[in-house]
């Protein structure tokens, strides 16, 4: 096929030997197969901002550290070099994120860099070598689909053990080779520690996850992972070894609001007892 614009300087500079044919295209990128030397990879070409249709950027770039003061003051004011800065963070957030995971043991593709907006992967494949469907493409077991989902909130522990969180993780975001789920599309990876929104989309997130597989599995629908793996992180006790169950204890306790008033009550009388002891002492 004809050679994307976009990806001719990787072919000029030798990174791409060839363009096997276009994957597929969504909101924010358009993949397509290439050939790198003896292998076959993918080349994941970022839209420009003003064709992106993403919503809501903002929220998941809150915690992003920019180290350059000068970028950083020019993507405040929104200038064309700050919006050009702006794309560059968006883009390598990807990147770094599939490093870190990687290296965590993260079922995601292996990133081999990011050249003026594209990505360079490992292109997943199925059983039989051709590129892996997505998992809103497939159906299962029941048994399959516990088995999956388990593993899916095993990556989610692992991704929240380093500090990330998916933060757009649905159907269409996981894809499913012979061994199981992989991770993909992290552009707008969360720092955990960082953004005020961590909690609600790791929730999110999760229970993304567990409405898909609950349509083979029903009795994953009466899972609790998101309060369960939330908790444990909150806590300081999450590893990459937790161990999951998938139930939270709930505190059924409920607060007696009367008692509580009256101990206000007490502590005003209490108060104003004091203070006239004081005016009649002073008398």
């Amino acid at each position: 096929m004809k050679i994307p614009k976009r990806i001719q300087p990787l072919v000029d500079d030798g990174l791409i030997d060839a363009v096997l044919g276009q994957l597929m295209s969504g909101k924010e990128a358009t993949v397509y197969m290439v050939q790198c030397g003896p292998h076959i990879r993918c080349a994941k070409v970022y839209k420009e901002a003003s064709k992106r249709s993403f919503k809501q950027a903002v929220l998941y770039t809150e915690g992003r550290k920019v180290r350059s003061g000068r970028r950083s003051r020019a993507m405040q004011k929104g200038s064309k070099f700050g919006r050009e800065q702006q794309e560059k963070v968006w883009q390598n957030a990807e990147v770094d994120a599939l490093y870190k995971l990687a290296d965590a043991g993260v079922r995601v593709p292996q990133p081999y860099g990011c050249f003026e907006g594209v990505l360079l992967m490992d292109l997943v494949t199925d059983e039989e070598g051709f590129a892996a469907p997505r998992l809103n493409d497939i159906s299962m077991s029941a048994e399959q689909a516990i088995e999956d989902h388990w593993q899916m909130m095993r990556n989610v522990v692992l991704m929240l053990s380093v500090g990330i969180i998916h933060g757009d993780l649905s159907e269409f975001n996981v894809l499913v080779d012979e061994w199981g789920p992989v991770i993909i599309d992290l552009p707008q990876a969360v720092n955990a520690a960082g953004n005020n929104n961590a909690k609600s989309m790791l929730f999110r997130d999760i229970n993304n996850m567990r409405s898909y597989y609950a349509q083979f599995a029903p009795e994953l629908s009466q899972t609790q992972y998101a309060k369960e793996i939330w908790g444990l992180y909150e806590a300081g006790e999450l590893s990459k070894n937790s161990v999951l169950t998938g139930q939270v204890v709930e505190d059924d306790s409920i607060t007696n609001v009367g008692s509580i008033l009256d101990e206000i009550s007490a502590a005003r009388e209490e108060f104003e007892e004091n203070q006239q002891r004081i005016a009649d002492f002073e008398v």
